[in-house]
């Protein structure tokens, strides 16, 4: 069997620990240099020629890089990587940037998430390994290698379980927009099963010109009822506001908030503590800050999982169900 190599970029390294550590493999080295004139270098220290290698790196914008620079980065060192005589090599990518611009809404508007696959494949990307993408079927479009997505469903099935315990009230699942209710109805079904009982359905009307969000009207019972909403990523905070309020207008006695992403753009995680929200939990897919009320369900051993599945040609396809 080919050796097994897990590498990280820098901007990743805390996270990529989190996953080696799941997988008790230990990080490869390599070298990231910066140049005076702004551009970088990135090569392994490790030896790869033959082996199966996974690069773990989550693609988000931050104070000390771009999104951009952190895209770069992982192309680069992907193409090191084939240079350097890796058998395959895949890019474990948590959170995918670009990943929403899937379709055009004005004229002449980029496919984004196209142009973005193209360049992982022209690189010799053998594989993109991703978590709870905006559009399901949009991504695995985008590319002709293999794609692996993963679902934080049986993460948030657990964490839900745990917490509304011997909670007394009825449970009711909400998507706070009409796109994700196949992410909502999933969940109610597997929180069904779990705790054996019936879990209602709701959801929130809401409506998108550019920038601004309107809309807001509830469609579900759920008077009395602990509310889980359940979205795919959390930016700015205007939809799971809005949905917030009109759950509480519709008398639900707890709401819990879960996306697989929290971005938490501007000011949106102070905005959002001042909300009615008995939780709030996103997955630690992207760095979180410390000192809040934000509770983090950890995706590292489902990661890690992938890989391992990967690497042994286990059933890894299972872990997208």
């Amino acid at each position: 069997m080919r050796p097994l190599k897990l590498f990280s970029l820098d901007a990743g390294a805390d996270f990529a620990l989190d996953v080696a550590t799941a997988l008790g493999v230990p990080l490869a080295a390599h070298e990231e240099r910066e140049f005076v004139d702004g551009e970088h270098k990135l090569r392994p220290l490790d030896d790869v020629e033959g082996a199966d290698v996974y690069l773990v790196q989550s693609l988000y914008s931050e104070r000390a890089s771009s999104v951009d620079d952190k895209l770069v980065r992982m192309l680069f060192f992907v193409g090191a990587l084939k240079d350097a005589g890796a058998a395959r090599v895949t890019a474990v990518i948590p959170y995918l940037c670009y990943a929403r611009k899937d379709r055009r809404t004005k004229l002449h508007d980029p496919l984004s998430s196209r142009y973005l696959a193209s360049l992982f494949e022209a690189l010799g990307t053998d594989c993109v390994v991703t978590l709870d993408v905006h559009n399901l079927a949009a991504f695995e479009n985008a590319f002709r290698i293999r794609t692996l997505h993963l679902a934080a469903q049986p993460l948030f099935v657990d964490f839900v379980a745990e917490r509304l315990q011997g909670d007394g009230n009825p449970l009711v699942v909400a998507s706070p927009d009409v796109g994700g209710v196949k992410r909502a109805e999933a969940l109610r079904q597997a929180l069904g099963e779990r705790l054996g009982g019936e879990v209602g359905r709701a959801f929130v009307e809401k409506y998108r010109s550019g920038d601004e969000l309107s809309g807001g009207a509830l469609v579900g019972d759920v008077d009395g009822a602990s509310v889980v909403i359940v979205d795919d990523l959390i930016a700015g905070g205007g939809t799971v506001r809005r949905a917030t309020e009109s759950l509480k207008r519709g008398g639900a006695a707890r709401i819990l908030v879960l996306a697989s992403h929290g971005q938490f753009c501007g000011s949106a995680l102070t905005d959002l503590a001042q909300l009615p929200i008995d939780v709030l939990a996103v997955t630690n897919s992207l760095p979180q800050p410390v000192g809040t009320q934000l509770q983090i369900v950890d995706c590292a051993p489902l990661l890690a999982e992938a890989i391992r599945r990967l690497h042994h040609g286990g059933p890894a396809t299972q872990l997208s169900v």
